[in-house]
């Protein structure tokens, strides 16, 4: 049985956790000029921008590496919550399970924490624990903050 796993991190931003969500959910296209170090693009390979269900792909970088992700969206607009669940990729050579949330949680009038959970599962026991891609993941979030204090 290949070994799986759950990584959550809590990381507390500026901001209301609305203009964190609506970056999220409706303007990726703007990452690559807000975090051009992390995302050097994205596309929509099926659906909308921000419509439930849409497929996206980004290239990115990882440990100065360029990558490709491709995913399927799943929006929650109650709770604010964005899941990635991937598709295609760098990562889904070595893992047979990745997704990702993004919840924008309220914390005061001012600022708002992004909980970001991983979940994944490797074909099997060689592959190494993706740890480096929620590393990604907060400093995307992390990064993401003075952009979306900006707008």
């Amino acid at each position: 049985m290949a070994t799986s796993g759950t990584y959550v991190t809590e990381i507390p931003l500026k901001g209301t956790a609305e203009k964190h969500y609506k970056k999220y959910r409706n303007e990726n296209h703007l990452f690559p000029d807000a975090i051009g170090h992390h995302v050097q693009g994205v596309t929509v390979h099926d659906g909308e921008w921000d419509s439930h269900g849409s497929i996206k792909i980004w290239n990115y970088t990882l440990d100065g590496k360029e990558e490709l992700f491709k995913e399927r969206r799943e929006i929650d607009d109650e709770n604010k919550t964005l899941k990635f669940i991937g598709l295609e990729g760098h990562i889904m050579e070595q893992l047979k399970l990745y997704e990702f949330d993004f919840q924008f949680i309220p914390k005061s009038e001012d600022d708002c924490v992004c909980k970001i959970t991983m979940r994944w599962e490797k074909h099997n026991d060689e592959s190494p624990e993706p740890s480096g891609y929620m590393k990604l993941l907060k400093s995307i979030a992390v990064d993401m903050e003075e952009h979306v204090l900006k707008a």
